[in-house]
């Protein structure tokens, strides 16, 4: 029996023992695994250098070097993160709907686990814990199957993770990890409908892609970010810059991050925006109009308006309306997070109405789509399609429901 077959057995039984915990149970494990991170730190950051070693190694980009060292400082804060996860409501068992119908039946849908999750992600260590505090707090058995960057991390932080478990309520074979990260063994995971409820890629554009084409098992799609901030006629002057500056240079490495500026041709600031991102070390990357007119700005090729750059890099662009700011997001936008900075409200209501995407932002950076700040206490992950969830999925977007149907001896006739 290969390792995946074994372990997913494992997870679908489990998954049933979790259904039945309450949640000052879930509480309990989570509660240890923060202690036990926090406790094993040392045996964590000894197996992480390893990985970093290789990736120093293996010629790997500061960004990603970044996303993939712990620290003390970080463990504890991925060890906050979990204690705030107990503080948030278990949305399990929360009625969403209840009626009764002619001939007296009562029905009402309640909140449940949505099973068996299968999470796939890359080199970032803390989604090993979050990913896996998130769908035991939530009532599911969940499959972790991170990249083999962080292949020593990843085994350290849920070997500690499982053993904490076996000090609680959870059931530890409720979390497991595909410590196989060959290609053929994605490929059996992402096919493997007889034991997994769902997959939830979180990642670059090249795995999340390989996941929706590969897999059968159904997918909740966490999206890339070509995030942009139209700059309209009537905005602010220096509303807009904070903004622009914030969205993109606050954390250049992240979804919700900015990768394009929309600049209306009247508004009449924007030798200032654009110095402003310069002396951020902002590498601009603009139309004929600005490369002309700025010498620090380079002229963009058509495949900068489609690139999620993820780093200190912004393409801009110069538009006549509202019109042409949606028609260039409808071409090259990933539905993820866009913003427009105006005081003129027919303009906002035409950008909000027109424009298909996760999330809208009025005079705000982008940079906050996340579920911290949306005040759900964690997410799995932002979600840029339409079915079952979209935009930050916190806890309530890892649980589905089911109707529970109340009679008193009713037939149908």
């Amino acid at each position: 029996m290969s390792e995946l077959i074994e372990k997913a057995k494992l997870l679908k039984a489990a998954s049933l023992q979790m259904s039945l915990l309450s949640e000052h149970e879930k509480n309990q494990g989570l509660e240890k695994i923060a202690e036990a991170l926090v406790e094993q730190s040392d045996f964590i950051l000894q197996e992480n250098a390893k990985d970093m070693e290789n990736g120093v190694k293996a010629g790997f980009s500061p960004n990603i070097l970044d996303r993939l060292q712990l620290t003390e400082d970080r463990i504890q804060q991925i060890a906050d993160g979990v204690r705030q996860l107990i503080q948030l409501k278990d949305p399990v068992g929360e009625v969403t709907e209840e009626w009764q119908i002619d001939n007296g039946l009562k029905i009402e849908t309640i909140r449940v686990p949505l099973g068996v999750i299968g999470m796939v992600y890359e080199a970032r260590p803390n989604v090993t814990v979050d990913a896996a505090a998130l769908c035991l707090k939530a009532g599911n058995a969940v499959l972790l199957r991170g990249s083999s960057s962080a292949t020593y991390s990843n085994q350290a932080l849920v070997k500690v993770m499982k053993a904490a478990l076996q000090q609680s309520p959870i059931p530890a074979d409720a979390l497991q990890l595909l410590e196989d990260t060959s290609r053929e063994a994605a490929s059996e995971m992402f096919q493997l409908n007889e034991y997994l409820d769902v997959l939830i890629p979180r990642g670059g554009a090249g795995l999340i892609q390989t996941v929706i084409r590969q897999a059968t098992v159904p997918v909740l799609e966490t999206g890339v970010g070509n995030c942009h901030i139209f700059i309209d006629e009537s905005a602010a002057k220096q509303m807009a810059i904070d903004i622009a500056v914030n969205a993109k240079t606050q954390r250049p490495s992240v979804c919700n991050a900015a990768e394009t500026l929309l600049i209306h041709r009247s508004w009449p600031h924007r030798a200032a925006i654009l110095d402003a991102l310069h002396k951020e070390g902002v590498e601009l990357r603009g139309d004929q109009l600005l490369a002309n007119e700025f010498s620090f700005v380079k002229e963009a090729t058509n495949e900068d308006w489609s690139t999620e750059y993820l780093a200190p890099i912004l393409a801009v662009k110069m538009v006549a309306d509202v019109q042409e700011a949606v028609d260039h997001i409808h071409t090259f936008g990933t539905k993820h997070s866009e913003a427009i900075v105006s005081e003129t409200s027919e303009n906002v209501d035409w950008f909000f109405r027109a424009i298909d995407a996760a999330v809208l932002y009025h005079n705000a950076s982008t940079r906050f789509t996340d579920g911290e700040q949306f005040g759900l206490g964690a997410e799995i992950g932002i979600s840029t399609q339409k079915l079952h969830a979209r935009g930050p999925m916190g806890l309530k977007a890892i649980t589905t429901v089911k109707s529970l149907v109340k009679g008193n001896g009713q037939i149908r006739s």
